[in-house]
């Protein structure tokens, strides 16, 4: 079996994925791009296939949340020949289920690649989390020792300062009648 020349990069298919709604997703115009299809054509074959994608498979952006996400990734508005509508979001399992939906070769060395890159995305939040734990122990261990030093550097600049003035010396006369004049 020949080996499937794969369109999309790992990296580049990473950068696309977005957080809405506490899921990771990709946007329909990215996926008909990297599936090579118009996003129309996408969508009416996911409309053709409603049954295959639940809520937690694909949703559609609001309006909010597509004027929010229009800023930050600079898409033209409606007046300048954009899309008219929010696009739909696909979550791991919604991309999973667009390779049966589409069934070309191409969308089978698409699939494999995205569920590539929510693996290596997965696998990179799991290395940060264990890294930031490990950097609260370090520091905390390190604010405990400080806190010792800071104390004993304390002490150190107090014996110092005794040091530095003394305490006035009282004066024992001599004798027999310095003992009297305690008493």
């Amino acid at each position: 079996m020949a080996k499937l020349k794969t369109p999309a990069r790992i990296e580049g298919i990473t950068g696309a994925i977005l957080v809405q709604r506490g899921h990771r997703v990709l946007l329909d115009e990215t996926l008909a791009e990297l599936y090579g299809v118009e996003t129309k054509v996408l969508i009416q074959a996911v409309k053709r296939n409603l049954a295959r994608f639940p809520p937690d498979f694909m949703f559609q952006l609001t309006a909010s949340e597509w004027a929010g996400l229009r800023s930050q990734i600079v898409t033209s508005t409606v007046r300048r020949g954009g899309r008219r509508y929010p696009p739909y979001a696909f979550t791991e399992q919604g991309v999973a289920m667009l390779s049966s939906v589409l069934g070309s070769n191409r969308a089978i060395a698409v699939n494999i690649q995205i569920m590539r890159a929510f693996v290596r995305m997965r696998e990179m939040l799991i290395t940060n989390k264990e890294l930031a734990q490990k950097l609260d122990q370090l520091e905390a261990r390190l604010e405990k020792k400080l806190a010792s030093h800071d104390e004993a550097i304390a002490a150190i600049f107090s014996a110092i300062r005794e040091l530095m003035n003394p305490a006035p010396l009282r004066r024992r006369g001599i004798g027999f009648t310095a003992d009297l004049e305690e008493k």
